[in-house]
């Protein structure tokens, strides 16, 4: 009976009151998260005179100058061109070899599959910082071992400057590609599962070889799941600060959280070219969530279901 008569009053007030805290909470989070970055534009366009009297007004004049003279510091006009290659590079490599990985683990059985997905999945447990040095030794002893093998067949005359992966823009890639793998193949794999093996099992009856099924079948499928790997890597790819810092020394192979780092030290005290600088660093990923906003929200939530 009371379920014809619609909710109780108090139900409806129950209800009224979960809203509002989640609001509130939601509320909370977001200027949390938009108030930090307004304040950082603000006092770019200050001078230092004017930071340092208040860090809460808007600037009496704007300081465009503190944006000339943190892109020609920072040498950001060729930064930002190795950032969108290295970001770019990197997450079209990882979104390609995590699903043909992910078809094979969840679809192509054999008795060694497990061990070789678990090798792979055990890359989630290991942080960065705990590969920095290993890789910097890895990276300079394959080097020494190209360089000597280009020289014994002739290719180079000497092997004492030969680099392929240190100081190399194929080294960096490489490199990002393989620590973004672990997350991104368990998630494909994950959702490779969710698709019909009665589909693949079909198109095998009919002749299709596996490249062509992944083509055809699992790859069309898998525009989701790709959206999402997509997302989760590109904004860590475009800040990542670590492993290319021990990778490449060259000002002409850096990208922009390197030309960041130029302004702390001797350039500390310049607050208003600091945060020109993080404000230069930050636009582009800005401009691109605010871009494609609802494509993001679509993938995310439709990579999160499988099949």
């Amino acid at each position: 009976m009371r379920a014809l008569l619609g909710k109780t009053p108090s139900s409806r007030i129950l209800g009224i009151i979960g809203r509002v805290i989640a609001y509130l909470v939601m509320g909370t989070f977001a200027l949390m998260t938009i108030l930090p970055i307004v304040w950082l534009i603000i006092n770019s366009f200050k001078s230092n005179a004017e930071y340092y009297l208040n860090k809460l007004s808007l600037p009496e004049k704007l300081q465009w100058v503190n944006y000339s003279g943190a892109w020609n510091i920072g040498d950001f006009r060729e930064l930002i061109g190795n950032s969108f290659i290295y970001t770019i590079g990197a997450t079209l490599g990882i979104v390609l070899f995590s699903i043909m990985a992910g078809f094979a683990f969840a679809k192509i059985r054999s008795k060694a599959t497990p061990i070789i997905y678990g090798s792979f999945v055990m890359g989630i447990l290991l942080s960065i910082q705990s590969l920095m040095v290993p890789l910097f030794i890895e990276v300079s002893q394959f080097d020494k071992l190209i360089g000597a093998l280009f020289q014994l067949l002739h290719f180079i005359k000497s092997a004492d400057n030969f680099h392929f992966f240190y100081n190399s823009r194929v080294g960096v890639l490489i490199v990002y590609i393989g620590s973004g793998l672990p997350i991104a193949l368990y998630l494909c794999t994950e959702y490779i599962k969710g698709i019909p093996t009665a589909l693949v099992e079909a198109a095998r009856i009919d002749g299709a070889g596996f490249f062509r099924i992944f083509r055809g079948i699992i790859l069309p499928m898998c525009v989701p799941i790709a959206t999402t790997v997509a997302i989760l890597n590109i904004t860590g790819l475009w800040n990542e600060f670590a492993l290319i810092n021990i990778l490449v020394s060259k000002t002409g192979l850096k990208s922009i959280p390197l030309g960041v780092m130029r302004f702390s030290g001797t350039m500390m005290a310049d607050y208003g070219k600091q945060f020109a600088a993080l404000v230069i660093g930050m636009a582009p990923m800005l401009i691109f969530y605010i871009a494609f906003r609802k494509q993001i929200t679509k993938g995310v939530s439709a990579g999160a279901v499988k099949g």
